[in-house]
């Protein structure tokens, strides 16, 4: 009898080793096939190699990194020259041509107006420029003094951040000479004093809005805005050169 109880509860024993060990092996089955299946809100994102950007990646954040205030120097001398020699030079032939009809004392006019104003736009922006480039020097060597820029930044590379006046100046004598030549052609070779000033004005006005189109384009600032400022900037100045030299003609003074 006692035999038969003993090997009755061995039998239950290892059945109940069985269940289990069956148990375990089921549930380790069902979380393999969990760990297979994709969530339902599971979402891949791509990861590139490291350390490397896509091409046009990099192309669109070389073009978001260019310092367009390295630029504002020499285009702001340039653009200013220009429209320093068209409008002068072009407002001078106006106020010659409101007394006078010769073209050869229109023509004189602007000739000379076009070297005394390449002279006079060199020196002046040469002396400002460099002003400013002796003020900028001097806040560098105060601010090392002070340790207040970081040792990895060398002086040679802040010295190339700072403006040039010789490159400031031949640029604004240069482009004063290039504006200036444009009225000077325009009325070289028309005998008609009325054709004459027409031309003149349409000429002159035409080339201020390329002007203005070039140094927006340039400083990539809004084209229509700054041919509208040049424009009407260059209307002014010729309307009010050739009205008061008129004006004084007529009263005699």
């Amino acid at each position: 009898m006692l035999h038969f109880n003993m090997s009755k509860s061995t039998n239950s024993v290892f059945k109940s080793f069985h269940t289990l060990h069956t148990y375990i092996s089921l549930m380790a089955s069902l979380d393999g096939q969990k760990s297979n299946e994709t969530p339902p809100n599971h979402v891949e994102i791509p990861v590139g190699a490291v350390g490397v950007e896509p091409k046009a990646n990099r192309e669109i954040l070389e073009e978001k990194n260019i310092d367009y205030s390295q630029r504002a120097n020499w285009v702001r001398a340039a653009v200013l020259g220009a429209n320093d020699g068209l409008v002068s030079v072009a407002s001078l032939m106006m106020g010659v041509g409101a007394v006078k009809e010769q073209m050869a004392a229109m023509l004189l006019a602007g000739f000379a107006g076009l070297i005394a104003g390449a002279c006079s736009m060199a020196i002046g922006e040469f002396v400002s420029v460099y002003t400013q480039y002796d003020i900028e020097i001097a806040q560098m060597k105060r601010e090392r003094e002070n340790k207040s820029i970081g040792d990895g930044v060398s002086e040679e590379a802040e010295r190339e951040k700072l403006p040039n006046p010789f490159q400031a100046a031949v640029a604004s004598a240069l482009a004063f000479s290039v504006g200036a030549v444009v009225p000077l052609l325009s009325a070289a070779f028309i005998k008609n004093h009325k054709i004459r000033l027409g031309v003149l004005v349409t000429v002159a006005s035409l080339t201020l809005v390329v002007f203005g189109g070039l140094g927006a384009v340039v400083g990539k600032t809004p084209i229509t805005k700054s041919c509208f400022r040049v424009l009407i900037g260059g209307w002014m100045a010729m309307t009010v050169t050739f009205g008061f030299t008129k004006l004084f003609a007529f009263t005699g003074i």
